[in-house]
């Protein structure tokens, strides 16, 4: 099998010849501390990796609206402040975009025609068409409407107070999205992995009865576009989302993941949707950040024969390789993946 025709065998459920590895982001600091100087498309290559992947939500620093740039202050394409960090992902920052029904009402949203990650995509389809599967990671409808309320805080109350306002917004994300993963489909892309996060520790941020009546329809409007179009789609979200696990099987999803093993089991996850959803994930990140290589090695050999046997499964970290990680255990946990990883699988 090329990597591609492995990752798209095991994301529909079925059982590949190896066990199919991959990350939605791997930072730069490591992969210059164990290839120094190595682009991520190179790294790529060398480790042999059966994915190749680009965010739709990450801005090039030459291409960052800056607001106060030594402050690290800037403005991102829905228009709200976003404070930067020493990792890819930014702090949303208020004041929000939209406070009223009349800023709603004028607001223009960005135009998925003009997004940055179209050219970026065609490089990498370009490249490794083919040999590697293309996955594009983006979000939907939940993070964005954060943005525009500046938090999650505020558009909490707004579920209770303005739910015809949430819905509005909702929409302009939802149509933002399904073209842009439309364009992103024609042009290559063969894999969506929605980014949102629903929970944290002790469950998701909001009830089930609200992620059914604020997330869910525009949700499962957004996967069943990706699928029309001819693509996968994965959610990726943090912490415990049992409560709403039916929602998201519903919504039409091929897979979950990565997700946060400290809630989330995966072989329980595959279990509990009777084989509808593939799993991707989950060697804690932490362990890789605090861990030895001879623990990484154990988790994931623990990890391929509590998971994998039935097909089903990429393996990957519990979120991305963040800077925190230590190289030699990420090498440790894809080389694990590469000597324990052949089909069939012992469980």
């Amino acid at each position: 099998m090329t990597s591609t025709e492995r990752v798209l065998t095991a994301l529909r459920g079925g059982m590949p010849d190896r066990l199919p590895v991959m990350e939605m982001f791997i930072d730069p600091k490591i992969i210059n501390a164990l290839r120094p100087g190595m682009s991520y498309e190179d790294f790529v290559d060398d480790q042999d990796l059966d994915a190749v992947t680009c965010l739709t939500m990450a801005n090039d620093p030459a291409d960052i609206d800056w607001v106060d740039k030594e402050q690290g202050i800037w403005k991102d394409k829905w228009g709200a402040l976003q404070k930067r960090t020493f990792d890819v992902m930014s702090i949303i920052t208020p004041p929000a975009p939209i406070e009223t029904e009349s800023d709603l009402e004028s607001y223009e949203p960005p135009d998925p025609a003009k997004a940055p990650v179209l050219k970026y995509l065609k490089k990498l389809v370009n490249r490794f068409k083919g040999r590697r599967a293309v996955v594009v990671v983006g979000e939907e409808t939940f993070a964005p409407t954060q943005y525009l309320r500046a938090g999650l805080e505020d558009l909490m109350v707004d579920y209770i107070f303005r739910p015809e306002f949430v819905k509005k917004m909702a929409r302009v994300a939802e149509e933002y999205h399904v073209e842009l993963y439309r364009r992103l489909i024609a042009d290559g892309a063969e894999v969506v992995v929605l980014g949102d996060d629903f929970a944290g520790k002790i469950g998701p941020f909001m009830s089930p009865a609200h992620f059914e009546e604020f997330i869910f329809p525009s949700l499962k409007n957004v996967v069943g576009e990706i699928k029309s179009a001819g693509a996968l789609c994965v959610h990726h979200t943090d912490g415990d989302i049992w409560k709403i696990m039916d929602l998201l099987i519903a919504s039409g999803l091929d897979g979950l993941g990565p997700l946060e093993p400290a809630h989330m089991n995966l072989d329980e996850v595959r279990k509990y949707s009777s084989g509808k959803l593939s799993v991707v994930g989950n060697l804690d990140v932490d362990l890789l950040s605090r861990g030895t290589v001879e623990e990484v090695r154990a988790a994931t050999r623990e990890m391929i024969a509590r998971v994998s046997p039935s097909g089903g499964h990429v393996l990957s970290s519990g979120n991305t390789i963040s800077s925190s990680v230590r190289p030699e255990n990420y090498l440790s946990m894809v080389e694990t993946a590469r000597e324990y990883g052949r089909y069939p699988i012992r469980a």
